[in-house]
């Protein structure tokens, strides 16, 4: 397997990259997504239920460093759940009654948030809650695989939050939306435009349905499906905003799975590199420069599923010390001035994704 990005397995699906980058006559100047280095009011997690329960650990750790900076919220499906959950804390060295942790009995179906879970929009000064359609993936996991409750997470924690709600026809995961909170989001075509999501969409509707419910003027789409990934490409392991200007594009290496002119992965990331730099964004390409096993399957330590908090980035680890350390080197030039954390997460990897598939962060006000 050469690339995760939020819920991949293996597969031989690869498509050759396209490029096209669309710019706004008039954009709607009164909607904005905030970059997620921006100050943040709080992070959200659905903890996993039973048949997720191997993630257990790594989430009692996620949650411990979380709340060393700032509130978090936890969703749970049953009592049972919530049980599992406090006890994992306690046995992780922290506090399941921490004041900034608040537990929600909000009914779900997968630990996955950042895909099923709310948009966060700026709309005129005020903070809103999109609820784009989330169908599992396009459903690439088996129709048996549950998200109805999923689907409705976001009107539950608009709810709570005493949000406004927008409903959006379109079924897109927020593990897709990359945000410069400016003017630009970076996208994945692929998964956007999937037919078993969206069937009939085209690039031109999806476009403007971008800018108009972000308030962006630039649709950047690279396109293609990186090997083994059954999102379709989410962008959150492909391309990732460091600052307004500047991008980290993944890259393969001799050492990785993945391999530099390879037809497939390889050549998928330095198109996504291309496009983006045609877009006039400065690039940076963070090497794999290893691969884990993981119950007899190959990963490559891909480090770009990070999440970015109040004073922190976590990203995921492979239990390869030298890897971790180089890639936490590279990640505190990424950000400087924050704590980084390179989180073991296995178990979570080999299923489809990171600490950043797994989290959903709330803007401040």
């Amino acid at each position: 397997m050469a690339i995760s990005a939020c819920a991949d397995e293996s597969s031989d699906s690869s498509h050759a990259v396209k490029s096209q980058l669309n710019r706004a006559v008039d954009p709607p100047a009164k909607r904005r997504v905030p970059a997620e280095w921006e100050p943040q009011e709080a992070i959200w997690l659905q903890w996993p239920g039973e048949w997720e329960k191997t993630y257990e650990e790594a989430f009692a750790a996620l949650s411990c460093i979380i709340i060393q900076y700032e509130k978090l919220h936890v969703l749970y499906q049953s009592p049972q759940v919530l049980h599992q959950a406090r006890a994992a804390l306690l046995n992780a060295g922290c506090n399941p009654d921490h004041n900034l942790i608040t537990w929600h009995d909000i009914p779900n179906d997968s630990a996955w948030m950042r895909d099923n879970g709310p948009v966060f929009v700026e709309d005129n000064g005020e903070m809103r809650v999109q609820n784009w359609q989330f169908d599992a993936w396009g459903g690439r996991f088996g129709s048996d695989v549950p998200y109805e409750l999923d689907n409705l997470v976001p009107q539950r924690v608009a709810v709570y939050l005493g949000m406004s709600l927008d409903d959006v026809s379109i079924v897109h995961e927020r593990g897709n939306l990359e945000f410069n909170g400016v003017d630009t989001v970076i996208s994945n075509w692929s998964a956007l435009g999937d037919a078993e999501r969206n069937p009939g969409y085209t690039r031109t509707q999806a476009e403007a349905d971008l800018k108009h419910w972000f308030g962006v003027s630039r649709v950047v789409f690279i396109e293609g499906v990186p090997e083994g990934d059954r999102t379709n490409g989410h962008i959150d392991g492909i391309a990732r905003f460091i600052a307004t200007d500047t991008v980290v594009v993944g890259q393969c290496t001799a050492a990785s799975v993945c391999k530099p002119g390879d037809g497939k992965t390889g050549d998928l990331l330095d198109s996504a590199a291309q496009v983006i730099s045609d877009a006039g964004f400065a690039v940076v390409r963070e090497p794999m420069d290893g691969a884990v096993d993981v119950d007899g399957q190959q990963f490559d330590t891909n480090y770009m599923n990070w999440l970015v908090g109040n004073g922190f980035v976590i990203t995921t680890g492979y239990g390869d010390e030298r890897l971790d350390d180089e890639a936490k080197v590279r990640l505190q030039n990424y950000f400087p001035g924050r704590d980084v954390y390179v989180l073991p997460m296995l178990r979570s990897w080999a299923a489809g994704g990171g600490v950043h598939c797994h989290t959903n962060d709330q803007p401040a006000q």
